[in-house]
């Protein structure tokens, strides 16, 4: 009996731990801080635990709908890289149906959470963000590389959808954090590409923006893309959405981008891109905590 229980627990702790590799927690995690970040950083919103945590859950459960659709989809390519091939549906722990059974549960029921407790324009734009994701940019993955710039959009929406869940409305504030985070994407993604380009090639995905894999165009498209970032990061502070000490900081985390974009052109190998990519990640929870606090008002 004792065994059969061990067993039971178990078998119970396999099965959660595939459903948190199926939603990709560390990465909906990230896209969801963002989303709580731009509510929060609304005029009109101040702190309040109960919005905080509903928008938290409801960010999770869409974001981690639209990652099982990726896995479903994407599951015998994924089931052919190595950084990918131990996830649940790719290596045959889950079934096809049940990711997508929980895609469509998890997808339904976050999207009514932003709706019923924010607003329906924030759930319309989950929605309209889980669409983009899942439907048109994980099949344009293996078409053309422009589905960096198609999924770049999904990316930032979270930023527009907590400033509409807190603002009702799409105004500029909202704006401007989805082209922050829209283009940051560029540098990060392409950095992601350049260290994982063996298996992405394998796989069939065209995720860099040249043909001929990690060359200078590509370098010089992440330079661009980043130097973008740099007058982006001044609009907060000049539509009053932050303060000077701020400004400061966002500055600096943008010239450091830059800086680490320019040495992968000088320097053309996976090290300097994995700077890149290590940049990025540190780049988006210091630049919207920065913004936090020193919100205006």
């Amino acid at each position: 009996m004792q065994t059969e229980e061990v067993q039971q627990g178990s078998a119970i702790s396999s099965k959660l731990k595939d459903y948190f590799q199926l939603t990709k927690f560390t990465l909906s995690f990230t896209v969801v801080f963002s989303c709580v970040v731009s509510y929060l950083l609304v005029p009109a919103v101040s702190f309040d635990f109960i919005s905080v945590l509903l928008l938290f859950a409801g960010g999770l459960l869409i974001t981690g709908s639209a990652n099982a659709i990726n896995q479903a989809t994407e599951k015998d390519t994924d089931a052919m890289m190595k950084r990918t091939a131990t996830r649940p549906v790719a290596a045959g722990r889950m079934s096809v149906d049940e990711a997508w059974t929980f895609a469509v549960v998890t997808g339904v029921i976050g999207i009514a959470v932003i709706g019923i407790w924010f607003n329906w324009l924030a759930a319309g734009l989950s929605a309209f963000s889980l669409f983009l994701y899942g439907f048109v940019y994980t099949p344009l993955k293996k078409v053309h590389s422009i589905a960096v710039l198609v999924g770049a959009i999904p990316g930032a929406l979270p930023c527009l959808i907590g400033w509409v869940a807190g603002a009702e409305a799409f105004t500029a504030g909202g704006w401007i954090l989805f082209f922050l985070q829209f283009f940051w994407q560029f540098p990060h993604f392409w950095a992601i590409a350049w260290v994982a380009h063996g298996d992405y090639s394998k796989a069939g995905f065209r995720l860099l923006p040249s043909e001929g894999g990690p060359t200078r165009y590509a370098a010089v498209q992440a330079i661009l893309y980043s130097v973008i970032l740099i007058p982006i990061g001044l609009m907060p502070y000049f539509a009053g959405m932050s303060g000077l000490v701020s400004l400061i900081i966002v500055t600096i985390a943008n010239l450091a981008m830059t800086f680490q974009c320019f040495r992968l052109y000088r320097e053309m190998n996976v090290k300097a891109a994995r700077r890149v990519m290590f940049s990025s990640y540190i780049y988006l929870p210091v630049v919207l905590l920065a913004l936090l606090s020193d919100k205006a008002g």
